[in-house]
């Protein structure tokens, strides 16, 4: 597994090793030692979520506050997706700043997104496949968005704006607010 650091504080790329041969293929998705002596966070997840979407889906961007907040490793198990972290710290050096990297079936790559942060995607693909680890327990109360099209983080969802669909929810999210 190697830890790649994001321009986001606490927020980071995991690629695997991938052990291939005629056969196919072999990695471990996720060692919680080797994550934390790398990373120096915390690894343990007790929840998995998985969802499955066509493309020009948008779910985002979602946190949980609190005491309840929760820090995710996320990956696509199927088809393509553009993943989206936004710092939501207000102390953090990173406050107000979003990160993206495209995640696919193909690559493997999982991004780790911290407590505190929003988080969503964008299928890219004819459908995708999302997998969520998390290490807190979800509670709907807690729950807080972004609306995705927000011009002050102006994120780039890599789809065309009259291809994005999106939950009721999702549109009646709010703006980010910088301080």
């Amino acid at each position: 597994m190697k830890i790649k650091e994001t321009p986001l504080k606490d927020c980071y790329i995991i690629e695997p090793t991938i052990i291939e041969d005629e056969r196919g293929y072999f990695f471990e998705k996720f060692n919680e030692r080797k994550f934390e002596e790398l990373t120096g966070m915390n690894g343990h997840f007790v929840q998995d979520n998985i969802s499955k979407s066509s493309y020009g889906v948008i779910r985002g961007v979602h946190l949980q506050q609190g005491e309840h907040a929760q820090a995710k490793l996320v990956s696509c198990l199927e088809g393509k997706v553009w993943d989206v972290a936004v710092d939501m710290r207000e102390d953090s050096p990173t406050f107000g700043k979003w990160f993206g990297i495209e995640l696919t079936a193909e690559n493997k790559v999982q991004l780790y997104v911290p407590r505190g942060f929003g988080h969503g995607f964008s299928v890219l693909s004819e459908t995708a496949i999302f997998s969520y680890k998390c290490d807190n327990f979800y509670y709907k109360e807690s729950e807080r968005g972004i609306l995705y099209n927000d011009p002050d983080l102006n994120i780039d969802w890599k789809i065309d704006p009259s291809d994005a669909m999106l939950s009721e929810k999702d549109k009646k999210l709010s703006g980010f607010i910088l301080k």
